[in-house]
């Protein structure tokens, strides 16, 4: 079975343009990588955990922040790696300036013995639709899809 994660796909309107929320990598792998390379807030569901509960907690441990509204599920997205991501749509705001991560020992450099910590997430951000488009994963550019159909659908 392919692996499993959850997210949030977290947004704001601004002069009636949806706003895209993305969070960056931390670490060296990930430094100089910056177009396609960011991704919505998600991580790995724990065993028997439920979907929603799994990215809420993902959220957090990404930010700091805790998210709440209306939470509306998106169709699930399969990344070039295999992973399934499965991904929940909310309006919100989150303050981008106190973006605190979770971390976890990396070995670094590779085959040296050594580890260092490490944020999960580095920097979160909004974008435009067109600019998250460039800036996601390109795994994840269906959730904005998604997204953009259920906002036009509300008008």
């Amino acid at each position: 079975m392919p692996q499993q994660s959850a997210g949030i796909l977290l947004y704001k309107m601004l002069n009636n343009e949806p706003m895209i929320f993305l969070v960056h990598p931390g670490g060296p792998f990930w430094k100089n990588k910056d177009k396609g390379a960011w991704s919505i807030p998600k991580g790995e569901l724990d065993p028997d955990e439920d979907t929603l509960v799994a990215a809420k907690r993902e959220f957090e441990e990404e930010t700091g922040q805790k998210i709440n509204g209306e939470f509306i599920p998106l169709p699930p997205v399969k990344q070039r790696s295999g992973k399934i991501v499965n991904a929940w749509a909310v309006e919100g705001d989150v303050d981008t300036t106190k973006i605190v991560s979770n971390t976890f020992a990396l070995p670094w450099p590779p085959k040296s013995g050594k580890t260092i910590i490490i944020p999960e997430v580095d920097k979160g951000d909004f974008f435009t639709v067109d600019d998250a488009r460039v800036y996601i994963n390109p795994g994840q550019i269906p959730l904005i899809d998604a997204l953009l159909e259920i906002l036009a659908s509300d008008k």
